[in-house]
Formats: C-alpha cells, sequence, structure tokens
C-alpha cells in the first residue's frame, strides 16, 4: 500500500449492476425526488471522485438511464457485487476506488467525505462498522490502490462475498457519523419511508 493516499485519484463507482429480485423492479430506476435513484447515488459520489462510473451488467449496458454514465462492464457471471469491484480495480488498478451501492436512499456528503478523510492507505479497505452487527459495510467503502491482487485472489478461491472479504482482511472501520445514511431498500415502500424520515 501506498501510504500518502493524498497523491492517489479516487474514482467513484456506483454498484447498479444488481438484479433487484426481491424489488421485482429495477432499483437503479427507483425515482428519488425527480430523479433515478442511480442519478442520486452518481452525484453524491461526484462531489469527492474525479471521475465516477456506474457498474452494469453486460445485458444492461445499454439501459438508458445506465447510458448516461460512463459505465465498468462486468466481467465476471453471477457472482453478485463483488463482480462490478473486481472488474473497477483491473480496469484502474492505481486509484483508490470509492465504492457504493446504489440503493442507499439517505447516502449524504457527511457520510462520504468521513469515509475518505479517515481512508487509511497502509490498509487495503477502509469502511464503515454496521450499526446492525459491527461488521464492515463493504458496498459503502474504499477499495485502495494496490488491493486488486487480494480481492481477486478471494474470487479465485469461491470467496465472493465482499463483506467476507474485508473481515478477513485488514480493514480500517469507521463509526457512521450518520446512522441512517447507509440504509439500504428492498422495496419501493422502503425506499418512500426511508426518504421521508431523512426528512423528519
Amino acid at each position: 500500500m501506498i501510504s500518502n493516499v493524498a497523491d492517489r485519484a479516487v474514482y467513484g463507482l456506483v454498484l447498479a449492476g444488481g438484479k433487484s429480485r426481491r424489488m421485482g423492479h429495477d432499483k437503479a430506476l427507483l425515482e428519488h425526488d425527480g430523479q433515478s435513484q442511480l442519478a442520486f447515488a452518481a452525484s453524491v459520489v461526484g462531489e469527492f471522485a474525479e471521475k465516477v462510473f456506474v457498474s452494469t451488467r453486460v445485458d444492461q449496458k445499454d439501459e438508458q438511464e445506465r447510458s448516461r454514465y460512463a459505465q465498468i462492464v462486468d466481467r465476471y457471471d453471477d457472482i453478485g457485487p463483488v463482480a462490478g469491484i473486481l472488474s473497477a480495480l483491473e480496469e484502474y488498478p492505481d486509484v483508490d476506488w470509492l465504492v457504493v451501492a446504489c440503493d442507499l436512499p439517505n447516502l449524504n456528503s457527511e457520510t462520504l467525505g468521513f469515509l475518505l478523510q479517515e481512508r487509511d492507505g497502509d490498509q487495503p479497505f477502509t469502511a464503515f462498522s454496521s450499526t446492525h452487527d459491527g461488521l464492515p459495510e463493504p458496498l459503502c467503502a474504499v477499495y485502495h490502490s494496490g488491493c486488486t491482487d487480494i480481492v481477486r485472489q478471494f474470487v479465485d478461491a469461491g470467496v465472493n462475498c465482499p463483506r467476507k472479504i474485508l473481515i478477513r482482511s485488514e480493514t480500517k472501520l469507521l463509526e457512521q457519523p450518520d446512522p441512517r445514511s447507509l440504509d439500504n431498500v428492498n422495496t419501493p415502500d422502503d425506499l418512500q419511508n426511508s426518504v421521508l424520515q431523512a426528512r423528519s
């Protein structure tokens, strides 16, 4: 790892390659204050990243909303979000990747700013501890330059869960400044309720 994180570029990756099975509708296209949830997530990430990419599956890359953004198309099939993460790391291995799931309607600048401010160049990953179980939150985290081989080795060994990868690696864990900011949504009602709670 390179210790001086200030010398490294930060690229953003919005994970939008999921199949949204529980939602029954594409999570990236859920409406959030007059824009898509994907557009909302990309705008927050864009406040901090030099470049923002959307992670997509091959069969999604021509979808209208995703095609508005620079994309990194999954190089791996049927291994979940780590497909997008590893594809991005392989595409640009020399930057720090700010990785964020597209289904976080309460994501805010305070949370991402704190995450980047506190990232540790001596460890491969920086993530928040879950307020539910204390384990790493891998879908709002920094994957540091130099961690590509670590992630690839886990995937090659059949470990495709990003949380397990962070648990089994040296990961700097942070307390969340706003615990609601990482609440994800699995139904349209979840989205509506989550946004309403954030406004209250």
